[in-house]
Formats: structure tokens, sequence, C-alpha cells
């Protein structure tokens, strides 16, 4: 089946059983939520949003899908396979400024949370900055990450690239990459985001780790040549052994729906995201994150938003 008639089936018959709801609402619904490789962010912040809508509102069933990364969310949303996606800021930009702004067949449904790009070293490495980590053998994440789209944003800010100036080692599985550190076959990984697992994992390690970003006026190059990347901060004791703040730049994360999701679907899906969001945020700190303000926050353009997220905004004031 092409990729055409698979988004034509799955909008059909999302659309019988919408059709098919009662007053209460109460129908069985199924939607595939895109993530991406074990050990990475998107697929724990998949689980927990999932086990939420599950109480919130139990017909509602959101199932989780193991996919390569933002890139490949981003494809396969277009492609009509799956109905919700997690994708990372920098790949979100991509695909809504693609082709000069035409329809990239995406909607924003809520910011998840912002990801400040860095590297992280052991704490008893040499390297001090970005500079000295020239040359080395760097893990920049999963093949499809949005975070090795940031990474290349950052290091072109700065003058330079990641495959001339540096050895790029990319992963099947985002959760491979502290063994690499520990034993000392790479010399820092990048990433980013509050929680983030490989840096839990890395900071936590025996010997500690150490952050590296880049510094104010490598930050003020980047948003010069990239004004979408906005300047956040890592506040302290974010991850085990980091006693100060680490500035960088970065953006927000998105929920994303194919187009063609009804629109009465994403706003029951907004409804019981934000209605449970104590509980989103007791499962998972970073989805503290994820509020109507935020979105609101993060939002650049108002037509990026998909109609039924619109609607749940403006009723709920948010948005005016």
């Amino acid at each position: 089946m092409t990729s055409s008639r698979v988004l034509v089936w799955r909008t059909l018959c999302l659309l019988v059983m919408l059709l098919a709801l009662p007053a209460q609402g109460q129908q069985r619904v199924s939607l595939v939520l895109g993530t991406a490789t074990t050990g990475g962010g998107f697929e724990v912040y998949g689980e927990a949003l999932a086990r939420t809508i599950a109480v919130v509102d139990p017909l509602l069933v959101v199932e989780p899908r193991k996919t390569a990364g933002s890139l490949a969310n981003v494809a396969l949303l277009k492609a009509g396979e799956i109905d919700l996606a997690l994708v990372q800021g920098e790949a979100a930009h991509e695909a809504f400024t693609a082709n000069a702004g035409k329809d990239s067949k995406l909607r924003i449904v809520a910011a998840m949370y912002p990801t400040a790009g860095m590297f992280v070293v052991r704490a008893d490495s040499p390297y001090r900055s970005i500079d000295d980590l020239r040359g080395q053998a760097i893990v920049f994440g999963a093949r499809s990450s949005g975070l090795v789209t940031l990474a290349r944003y950052v290091l072109d800010g700065i003058g330079l690239d990641m495959d001339r100036d540096f050895v790029p080692i990319l992963l099947d599985r985002a959760g491979d990459g502290p063994a690499l550190l520990r034993d000392g076959r790479v010399a820092a990984l990048w990433g980013g985001g509050s929680g983030w697992p490989v840096f839990v994992a890395a900071m936590a390690a025996p010997g500690g780790g150490r952050f590296i970003a880049p510094n104010r006026d490598q930050i003020a190059q980047i948003r010069a040549r990239y004004p979408f990347l906005q300047v956040q901060t890592l506040p302290s004791d974010t991850f085990p052994g980091q006693t100060t703040a680490v500035e960088s730049v970065g953006s927000w994360s998105f929920i994303l729906a194919r187009q063609t999701l009804p629109d009465g679907l994403v706003y029951r899906f907004c409804r019981a995201l934000h209605r449970g969001q104590a509980q989103f945020a007791e499962r998972l700190p970073q989805a503290r994150e994820t509020t109507v303000e935020n979105t609101v926050a993060a939002l650049t353009r108002r037509e990026w938003l998909h109609p039924g997220a619109l609607r749940y905004l403006e009723e709920t004031g948010a948005l005016r």
C-alpha cells in the first residue's frame, strides 16, 4: 500500500470512529506516537505520556513506537504512517520552513521541553572548551536524532564543521554513548535536555562528568547566524554532580501531528495531556515544562498549530 493510501486509510478510520462517538465522547481510539531510539529522552517521555493519557482518558490510547529519531519521525508523519511524534526543535524548524514555507503536512500539538545543546566529558578529561575537542572522536547522537541537527547548527555558527573538525560517531541507539565515554573510546558526548538519560548516565558514572558549552561570545556568533536558536540555561543540580548552571543555545522540542489528524481527536488529546499535567510531571520531571503557557511561548507562527490544539489553547485562555 502506498504512503498516500496509508494516509487516506488511517484518516478515514479515525473519522469513522469519531463520527461514532456518543455525546460523552466515550469511544476507544488509538493514536500511534513516534518516539526515538532506546536509551534516549524521547523514549521515556513517550512512555510517561502514554501512561498519563491512559489515566485521564482511558479510551484514548497512545501507542508509543520506537523510531530512529526526529528526522525519521518527520518522514513518518508526512507519510501518514504515525499520528503523533516527538520532534526536536531544529528538525521541526527545518520541516516547517522547507520549500520556502510551503505546506509541511505537519502541525504543532504542544511544546515538550527546552533543549540546550552541550557536550559532556569525563570529570578527569583535559578538555575545557569546544576548541579543545577539535580532532577528537565525539558521539553526536543517534543517526536520525534532531540533536545531531542542533550540533550542526551550533558548530557552523562558530565556524566549525562536524565532519571536518571532529571524528563524528553516530549511533544506532542513543543509550550506547555513555559506555564509549567511560572507557575512553570517545572524548565527549553531545546532547541536551533536562533529564536526558544519556547525560544522567555520563554524569553518574564513577568519577563523574563535566559539561562543555559555547562561551558567551560563541553564543552571540551562533545566534547572529541562526536567530531561531534561543539562549537557554541548564540550572545547577539538573544532573548528578552538576554544581553550576550551564548556558548554551537550543530550542523547544514539540509533539507534532500529521496535518490530517481530525481536529476533534487532537483537541481530545490536548485536553487529556494538560488535565494530566501534574501526574505527567510526577512520572517525569522534565514534563513540568509541557504546559499551555510554554506551548504559546515556544510558538513561532500561529498557523503551525494544529486546529484542534488551537481550539484547546483558545478555550483555556492561553492563546487569544
